[in-house]
């Protein structure tokens, strides 16, 4: 039986956390052999906000190493960057096509970047979801490792593929949503109701895959919890219910088997006990990194082959989508 598609992505902003460890490149490792992969720093979303040069290409080589770091296999999978890829951004403007502006108002993220970047409401942002759709569906994409803030654009994929196949017959596949049961949606250290963001302005609130042992164990120890000394998951113990998920992520365990080991302990030995997981479970991904980091030949090597291979896969599609709408063929 052949294998099925995944695409995924990360748009390069702020640092890799352990809330994308946990909720999307442990994934990405574990799907990587029983599917047909393509993993990309999406780096043409991240226009959508003002960016410094620079910061952004260094930014991108880091996530994309940081991939490679945690596991990925560069002969198994497609590992490139989305501007690499001019297929992205042409089926984009297709897609916008048959996208309808009323859709796009209902995205929930456009409406909160917006109440945040006032001075730079730009097209792009209006319309990054349509991009988002044109990445899944150029590769004939099966599954789609989403988080459930990611849910509603992955819903707008399907509209936009479904709407497109009734109007010109059968062209794109129409994907599936793949959530992981545990881990899926990790919060803030420092705001528990809300999820962790890797572009948060408080750097305590995360975990960068990236951060220092001591580092890692400051945070936990300054970790928002509540007034109890229970560890236990309940209802109203939003910080330690992140904590606990955290650990069982990091070690596969049950929650009632972290909290029977910690009754009778408190918040300190627990907190402790998060950050040491957290580091031991993180130090192969640094000293992975470093390596990589020194090997920036290999490196390019990896990213310029996947882009190709990745170019002539989604041009398959392309040229399926040129001759329904009409284009005349190319030379």
């Amino acid at each position: 039986m052949d294998k099925k598609m995944i695409f995924s992505g990360i748009q390069p902003s702020g640092c890799l956390t352990v809330a994308n460890y946990i909720g999307a490149l442990k994934n990405w490792v574990k799907l990587q052999h029983e599917y047909h992969c393509c993993f990309s720093v999406v780096d043409l979303h991240a226009m959508t906000v003002r960016q410094d040069p620079k910061e952004l290409r260094k930014r991108c080589m880091e996530f994309l190493v940081q991939y490679l770091a945690c596991g990925i296999d560069p002969v198994e999978n497609m590992i490139f960057f989305q501007s690499h890829v001019t297929t992205h951004s042409e089926l984009a403007w297709i897609l916008n096509c048959s996208t309808y502006m009323g859709e796009l108002q209902r995205m929930t993220q456009f409406k909160d970047k917006s109440a945040k970047n006032e001075d730079n409401i730009n097209a792009g942002l209006f319309t990054y979801p349509v991009l988002m759709a044109a990445d899944i569906l150029l590769y004939q994409t099966d599954l789609v490792p989403v988080g459930v803030d990611q849910k509603q654009h992955l819903e707008l994929a399907r509209d936009i593929a479904g709407r497109f196949n009734g109007i010109y017959g059968d062209t794109f596949k129409v994907p599936e949503p793949y959530i992981a049961e545990v881990g899926a949606k990790i919060m803030s250290l420092q705001a528990p109701e809300k999820k962790m963001s890797k572009s948060d302005d408080n750097p305590n609130a995360y975990i960068a895959l990236l951060d220092a042992p001591d580092v890692i164990v400051r945070k936990l120890k300054r970790a928002v919890t509540d007034s109890d000394s229970l560890v236990k998951f309940a209802e109203g113990k939003d910080g330690i219910n992140n904590l606990l998920t955290i650990y069982a992520s990091f070690t596969g365990e049950k929650i009632e088997a972290i909290e029977a080991r910690f009754d009778g302990k408190g918040y300190g030995d627990f907190k402790l006990a998060v950050a040491e997981v957290i580091v031991e479970g993180l130090r192969p991904v640094r000293e992975k990194y470093e390596d990589l980091m020194q090997n920036k030949d290999y490196v390019h090597k990896i990213y310029t082959e996947s882009a190709q291979k990745a170019q002539a896969i989604s041009m398959r599609t392309m040229k399926k989508v040129y001759k329904k709408i009409g284009f005349v063929e190319r030379g």
